[in-house]
């Protein structure tokens, strides 16, 4: 997963042609994890794995990660670094060659599941109990987990600590309420900034969604729950903070995205998740900030989580050896090296204290694992959920109300 939202976009919707297919369950105790045992060479092989990068230093950090693997068990990895992921390997699909392993989206993988193309290995992860529960929710289909989470990230308040201090603000004043952001950033609005930027699609949006106690579907993504009053406050909340001039779209305020907006000092505090960590120290490097949990709506506490997984394919003659790496892979050290590496947060339980020596301004991250949401993989849902990104986009002037009536409209005709 790389680390702007940009390109964190990017990977969340490059599913968009390719039509997505429900998964719910609840982690790696449901279903049998595999239709049959996995397939195996005899002897040492050399396993292919397809990773998304930004470069050569990925590379060499995957390369570098596996060599213990490889040492102990005589297999050897080659890392291919994808130009374009998903289209590579729908390529190796069709012609029954795919990677042995590779990094696939949350927003993907249920095209892959549906189609055959993945083998289910959750039962055979060796310490699926350490793994974060609503990671391994959202990689499980028809019951079954599909493949182990790889790292994620969620969204955090980012406060921009020279402009709080400058409009007289102190450590008491960090939001915990929709009332206290509200106040904070009215505050923090000045001629040249706004007092909260924040992104204008269901990504951002959603997690005031969630915090009032919504959200776009079900538990199981079996039905619609869109239009909701705890959905239609938490749009409401957002318009009134657009409305107020105290927020603002990064549109508005000639940006890309928050990260860009925060990093310009247009907004003071933006919502992103801590990939905006690397974009601001290559872009802003002489921005002074710090990251907390997104203030409680009147359900209490809610963000949004984005996440990878390692895909094993269905038509790899190498299985077990994949999933035996994959499990290396899953423990503290080398997921907490990966982490430190790539701007990740290890999606297991065990490194959390080890990525909190590293990091110790990523607590509020870390936090929101515990009650993140994440995204909707719905066969067919994608055009759906853009056609409310772009309902939102045109806040405040729009009629929550009827987004979210349009929203349940159009998605229950998906459903059924």
């Amino acid at each position: 997963m790389t680390r702007t939202t940009r390109r964190a976009a990017l990977a969340l919707t490059l599913a968009g042609a390719l039509g997505l297919s429900a998964c719910g369950g609840s982690g790696f105790e449901e279903g049998d994890g595999s239709s049959s045992a996995p397939s195996s060479q005899s002897g040492p092989v050399t396993l292919k794995f397809m990773i998304t990068s930004n470069g050569p230093a990925d590379v060499k950090l995957q390369q570098d990660t596996v060599k213990a693997w490889e040492t102990k068990t005589g297999n050897k990895v080659e890392i291919v670094a994808a130009s374009d992921i998903n289209q590579q390997l729908t390529q190796g699909f069709a012609a029954g060659s795919p990677p042995d392993l590779f990094f696939t989206d949350a927003n993907v993988f249920p095209t892959y599941a549906k189609a055959g193309n993945m083998y289910p290995y959750g039962k055979q992860i060796a310490n699926s109990g350490d793994f974060y529960e609503g990671l391994t929710k959202t990689f499980t289909y028809d019951g079954q987990v599909y493949c182990a989470p790889k790292d994620f990230s969620v969204l955090a308040l980012i406060i921009n600590t020279d402009l709080w201090k400058a409009a007289g603000l102190t450590d008491a004043d960090v939001p915990k309420t929709w009332a206290d952001l509200e106040a904070v950033a009215k505050k923090l609005t000045t001629d040249k900034q706004k007092g909260l930027v924040i992104g204008d699609t269901r990504d951002r949006v959603g997690a005031f969604m969630k915090q009032a106690g919504g959200w776009i579907v079900n538990e199981d993504q079996t039905q619609m729950t869109a239009d909701s009053a705890e959905n239609l406050a938490g749009l409401q909340e957002v318009q009134k903070l657009l409305s107020d001039g105290s927020a603002a779209f990064p549109k508005s305020v000639d940006s890309g995205w928050g990260g860009e907006a925060f990093g310009t000092k247009k907004a003071a505090m933006t919502i992103e998740g801590n990939w905006i960590k690397g974009a601001l120290k290559a872009d802003y490097p002489n921005i002074k900030y710090t990251a907390v949990e997104l203030p409680e709506g009147p359900a209490g506490k809610g963000t949004l989580s984005f996440t990878q997984c390692y895909g094993v394919a269905a038509a790899s003659k190498n299985q077990a050896a994949a999933i035996d790496l994959v499990n290396y892979l899953s423990t503290a050290e080398p997921s907490l090296e990966l982490a430190k590496g790539l701007g990740v947060i290890p999606p297991i339980k065990s490194a959390r204290d080890g990525y909190l020596q590293a990091f110790p301004d990523d607590a509020a991250f870390l936090d929101g694992a515990e009650y993140a949401q994440g995204p909707v993989t719905v066969a067919g849902m994608d055009p759906v959920l853009k056609d409310f990104d772009s309902q939102i986009a045109g806040l405040p002037k729009a009629d929550p109300k009827a987004m979210l009536e349009r929203l349940q409209k159009n998605g229950e005709a998906v459903l059924k």
